[in-house]
């Protein structure tokens, strides 16, 4: 059977869990499971801490996880990243608070905390930046306070803890990470672990994308379709009232209100928007 390796706690689990269930896979009902078989899709679910999950596929013990961008970057070991789930966003970024420290280049010779070592260690030497790395086990807002740390590097999503512990962020961000599903190797084809990658795929894509229906003059449905080109191409079809014709295409969920507008003002009418639940494309 394949295994998986889901969070089993923090903010990636219950986002996890549901694009899996509306990926057609069972999941736990009860969060003190650790293990659960799925035997109809030959699989086997592995829940546990985010941060183990890249060390347990990179050492071949677990065939893919899901996991944090910033974790598996993190563990620095041999996994690799397939596909983005396209939830979990935040940003990895420095962060000081008494103002002798704004930009970058303030960092050589200073200390700087952060629960993500690895990470940081190697966007500070691909940046030739020389600083001292002080590991610490979260909570590295308050190592300034504390004295042991001049600055930090720490995942952001509101920014709210920073600001409320005084801390300014400052710099380019370090990584972008979000959800992602990773693997040791590449995905064979034609095995449950391919078409995992598919069912997660076709749920971000339905995610992203709503449905779109109308009814346009002839005289405007070059326009119209350019306004809706779809993934391949717009589905077109005649009607029966003569000189119009009924469009459908895949839009992006957030230009759709924007692309309705637009298609009003083409002379399109009967617009409808509907839900995608689940795709293969």
């Amino acid at each position: 059977m394949l295994k998986v390796a889901v969070p089993n706690k923090g903010s990636l689990s219950e986002s996890a869990t549901l694009m899996l269930k509306e990926a057609g896979y069972r999941q736990r009902n009860d969060p003190r499971d650790l293990v659960l078989i799925d035997p109809e899709n030959e699989i086997e679910f592995y829940y546990l801490r985010p941060r183990d999950i890249a060390i347990y596929v990179g050492s071949g013990e677990l065939e893919y996880g899901i996991t944090g961008r910033d974790l598996l970057i993190d563990s620095g070991v041999k996994a690799a990243e397939i596909l983005s789930l396209d939830f979990g966003k935040s940003t990895f970024r420095f962060a000081a608070g008494d103002g002798s420290i704004t930009k970058e280049e303030d960092l050589v010779g200073r200390r700087i905390a952060t629960a993500y070592p690895g990470l940081l260690s190697r966007y500070l030497a691909e940046h030739g930046i020389a600083a001292t790395v002080v590991p610490l086990d979260g909570a590295v807002e308050s190592s300034i306070r504390l004295g042991v740390a001049d600055a930090i590097a720490d995942v952001v999503s509101t920014g709210g803890t920073l600001r409320a512990a005084g801390l300014t962020v400052f710099g380019s961000p370090i990584l972008q990470s979000e959800a992602i599903l990773i693997s040791r190797g590449e995905v064979p084809e034609n095995t449950p672990g391919e078409v995992l990658l598919r069912r997660l795929q076709g749920v971000v894509i339905a995610r992203q994308y709503v449905l779109v229906d109308y009814d346009v003059p002839n005289e405007h449905l070059d326009l119209a379709c350019s306004l809706t080109p779809g993934i391949e191409s717009p589905t077109i079809s005649p009607l029966q009232k003569s000189g119009w014709t009924a469009v459908r295409a895949m839009v992006k969920r957030r230009d759709v209100n924007q692309v309705m507008d637009e298609l009003w003002q083409a002379g399109a009418r009967g617009i409808l928007v509907t839900d995608i639940h689940a795709c293969r494309l």
